[in-house]
């Protein structure tokens, strides 16, 4: 049975008001099925750097101690910001030996401490799952670059552009062909497949609540269709869901419909 693993994290981002994530989370949380729902108590603060290069790091690293006691096979992870994800992927039961990663966000999610701008951990999150950038947060081994397949990224600061020529990449084009991400996948040989999803990766038009918001993304259903068609392929170590950051009560209810498609497609 899925489990649900709500992780209110903000420490990661990058943006002005990125407590709102926890607000998103919480959102979400409240349509899940309580019985199989647990809701992590992550620090508030927002943390030191420690001497190095990541903005909050003594936050994240408690979060990546809470996760790592609460992950379960076959968890969705509800976010926070992005780099949730690298927690959960660093505590997967049955390690990554065997595990491809779908990255569906408008952003690279590409930086190191050297090339970030802002010095926030979700903006280095992909790169840390490739197990490069500050040794305290990425993975070991990361995951290898063949098992990587990046949707619906758009928005890329200079530094990324070099850093992403090798991953495979799909537009938010290529997902007309609803098969077209399970063939990807299919392709790098994984017995199993984690799938992140920042859902700022659909378009503005479909979803108000997010804190950089790119045009020309993807629509729930291209995007849910896909994510069926590959579940029924390869199967589904677990997924993220996050990147919610409603302004108002009254914003999280308008957009929870394209949300909960999400959690219905990987869930």
């Amino acid at each position: 049975m899925v489990r649900f693993l709500v992780v209110p994290q903000w420490q990661g981002s990058p943006a002005p008001r990125a407590m709102l994530l926890v607000d998103g989370a919480s959102a979400i949380a409240g349509d899940l099925p309580r019985a199989s729902t647990t809701v992590l108590d992550v620090p508030v603060e927002a943390g030191e750097s420690l001497g190095t290069g990541v903005r909050r790091l003594s936050a994240l690293l408690r979060t990546r101690e809470l996760v790592h006691e609460a992950m379960t096979a076959d968890t969705v992870v509800v976010g926070g910001d992005c780099s949730v994800t690298v927690a959960a992927l660093a505590a997967l039961p049955g390690g990554t030996d065997d595990l491809a990663v779908v990255w569906c966000d408008a952003h690279a999610d590409m930086n190191t401490p050297e090339t970030s701008p802002s010095g926030a951990f979700s903006g280095m999150s992909l790169r840390a799952v490739l197990g490069e950038g500050e040794p305290q947060l990425a993975l070991a081994p990361g995951i290898p670059r063949d098992r990587v397949i990046t949707v619906g990224m758009r928005d890329l600061d200079d530094a990324e552009v070099a850093a992403l020529d090798d991953l495979v990449q799909l537009s938010a084009n290529d997902l007309d062909d609803v098969n077209s991400l399970a063939d990807a996948v299919e392709a790098t040989g994984a017995s199993r497949v984690w799938v992140h999803i920042d859902v700022d990766v659909l378009d503005p038009a479909e979803i108000a609540g997010v804190s950089s918001p790119s045009p020309f993304g993807l629509s729930p259903a291209a995007l849910s269709a896909a994510v069926r068609a590959l579940r029924t392929r390869v199967p589904l170590a677990g997924a993220t869901i996050a990147g919610f950051a409603p302004r108002t009560p009254a914003d999280a209810v308008e957009d929870l419909g394209a949300l909960l498609r999400l959690v219905g497609a990987v869930a």
